[in-house]
Order: structure tokens, then C-alpha cells, then sequence
């Protein structure tokens, strides 16, 4: 599931040509290509290797509950943007200390990292990468406080731990669109209903 929505939002934001995935589960893998290539408009290919699945890619997402490292700083090549979303705790992490050393680190929340993120801790408690090695929130750079990409050649990194506050105002926007445009179908989960709504 995560990899099919992360799959929709690139293609939403980016045009995408080839994708490449990698799973432990190679039939997993072979099914994801299969069924999403229709979906998204581009050629999509199962890969052998987590290395042959992201050498030379623009865009990286790691979707795994991995506690070791799936990711190898030396595979990501200059310019490439990583998406992190899987380990979300302190003693799990999908990328080696050496691919968070080289990127450009952005979280969803500096506290929560700084206390849950074995993709950060770890490197940290190795000595690779100090509290400062955190550029900034996302929604920082979304609002222009924090500056992004400053080279075509840098790598960046967004470490997401998921934050439910995120979670809720996004499904209040698309309620609120919902109810707006009519779209939808109204399903009673229990409970009392506001009058208001």
C-alpha cells in the first residue's frame, strides 16, 4: 500500500519514465510492477536488487519496516531525492549512516526525530551527524523559511515518521471538498451526528 501511494503522489508531481522496485518478496515486487505500470503511465520494472533498484535514480522511497538498512549511502547518486517513510522507531532504520551523512536532511517534525528516528539516532549516536544535520521541517520549506535543493548535484533526504496532526487536517480538506463539490457518499460510522454538518 505504501509503495502505491507513494507511486500516485511522484506521478502527481513529476513525470515519471521508469520506475524500478525491489522487495525481499521478489513475487511482491513482480506483482507491484505489474499491476501498478497500467496505473501511473510508465514502464515499471521489478529489480533484482535493492542496489540495481536505485542506482542512478532521481527519486528514492524506502516503504519498509526494515530494522537494518536497506539503502546504502554509496548506491544514491548526486541529485537524487530520497523519501524515507518506513522504521519510524529508535532502534530501526532503512538507510546506512552514510546515505543520511551525504543528504540534505528534512523531517516532519525536528522533536519527533530527535527522539524516535533510528535513521537519524543511529547515525548520530555514531558520531557521523550532530542534531544540526536536520536542515529543517517540511513544512518550513514549504513556506519558504528553509531554503530546498541549493545544487543540482545535492542530495536531499526527507525522513517522515508521520505525523497524525498531518493526518487529520488532510482528511478534513477532502471532506470539506467533498461536501463542496458534492462528491462522495455519506456513510454513518456510529455515534451522533453534528447538527451543523
Amino acid at each position: 500500500m505504501q509503495a502505491t501511494t507513494h507511486l500516485e503522489s511522484m506521478s502527481a508531481t513529476r513525470t515519471l519514465r521508469r520506475v524500478r522496485v525491489w522487495s525481499r518478496n521478489r513475487a511482491h515486487a513482480r506483482l507491484f510492477a505489474e499491476r501498478e505500470s497500467g496505473r501511473c503511465g510508465c514502464f515499471i520494472e521489478a529489480s533484482e536488487s535493492a542496489r540495481e533498484a536505485v542506482e542512478g535514480a532521481d527519486l528514492i522511497c524506502t516503504v519498509t519496516a526494515s530494522r537494518e538498512p536497506v539503502l546504502q549511502g554509496d548506491w544514491i547518486a548526486p541529485g537524487a531525492h530520497v523519501n524515507a517513510v518506513g522504521a519510524s522507531f529508535q532502534g530501526a532504520r532503512e538507510l546506512d549512516t552514510r546515505a543520511v551523512a551525504r543528504a540534505r536532511l528534512y523531517v516532519d517534525r525536528r522533536e519527533s526525530a530527535l527522539h524516535e528516528s533510528g535513521d537519524f539516532l543511529i547515525p548520530r549516536e555514531e558520531g557521523a551527524i550532530g542534531d544540526d544535520h536536520i536542515v529543517g521541517e517540511i513544512g518550513d520549506v514549504l513556506l519558504g523559511k528553509v531554503p530546498g535543493r541549493r545544487s543540482a548535484k545535492e542530495i536531499t533526504l526527507f525522513k517522515s515518521l508521520g505525523l497524525g496532526v498531518e493526518d487529520v487536517a488532510a482528511a478534513r480538506l477532502i471532506y470539506e471538498n467533498a461536501l463542496r463539490t458534492g462528491a462522495g457518499t455519506a456513510v454513518e460510522l456510529g455515534g451522533q451526528r453534528d447538527p451543523g454538518d
